[in-house]
């Protein structure tokens, strides 16, 4: 049986996860994520999840540390983050930014 429903999911109402993030709408598959006002600060540790992710920065700033790489984001900036591959950012200005995780990065502990 195929799956055809329709889903809306309201932000004022969606769960917040332990690291800030708002979960938007979730599929079998993919799933997004808003991180809204993240505060600037330091280096975040060094991280591999077992999920692919695509994000889009709506407003602010961030280095994007990836298996060496630095990329610097700005609004308007999209960006990937391969599955199993090593990362870390830094908020420069406070950021607002939208993700999809393939699969969703909230179930079977994923995002822990």
């Amino acid at each position: 049986m195929v799956d055809k429903s329709v889903k809306k999911v309201s932000s004022g109402y969606s769960p917040k996860g332990n690291m800030g993030q708002t979960y938007l709408a979730s599929g079998k598959s993919v799933s997004m994520r808003l991180w809204e006002d993240e505060p600037g600060g330091e280096l975040k540790p060094p991280t591999q999840r077992q999920y692919e992710t695509v994000g889009y920065v709506i407003k602010g700033r961030a280095e994007l540390q990836l298996e060496g790489q630095t990329i610097l984001l700005e609004a308007g900036d999209s960006w990937v983050v391969p599955k199993g591959s090593s990362h870390s950012y830094t908020i420069l200005e406070p950021l607002t930014a939208v993700e999809a995780t393939s699969p969703p990065a909230q179930v079977h502990g994923r995002d822990e």
